[in-house]
């Protein structure tokens, strides 16, 4: 059975884990814009909170829209406040992570991060 989420709309939310410290990254700004013809358009910011979440999805209801997207997390800005002693220039300083969604369902989009190394996937 779909969650009622699904039902009314799809939703995208994102999670970001600091993989050096084994902890949620509290306080890391991320951007989301939409692609549209080649063109970025930004269309919200925010901090995660303790958990290393957003308080609320970054996308939901009338205004999720099929298509592709592009979430720019402040990494390198988020591991100085650690006090990470990065190179200059860090070797990741800002992680773009380009992606498309084709269906009105919910998108999870988590990072995992280092001073030297990131993943992502598809979550649920």
């Amino acid at each position: 059975m779909e969650a009622e989420t699904d039902r009314a709309g799809g939703r995208l939310t994102t999670h970001v884990l600091d993989t050096a410290s084994g902890k949620p990254a509290a306080g890391l700004h991320i951007e989301l814009f939409r692609i549209e013809n080649g063109h970025r358009t930004a269309i919200t910011s925010m901090i995660t909170n303790a958990d290393g979440r957003c308080d609320g999805p970054l996308l939901s209801g009338e205004e999720f829209r099929i298509g592709d997207y592009e979430l720019v997390f402040a990494a390198g800005d988020y591991l100085r406040a650690q006090g990470v002693d990065l190179p200059a220039p860090a070797f990741l300083d800002l992680v773009p992570i380009r992606f498309g969604m084709a269906e009105q369902k919910h998108y999870h989009v988590p990072l995992l991060i280092s001073p030297y190394g990131y993943s992502t996937y598809r979550g649920s």
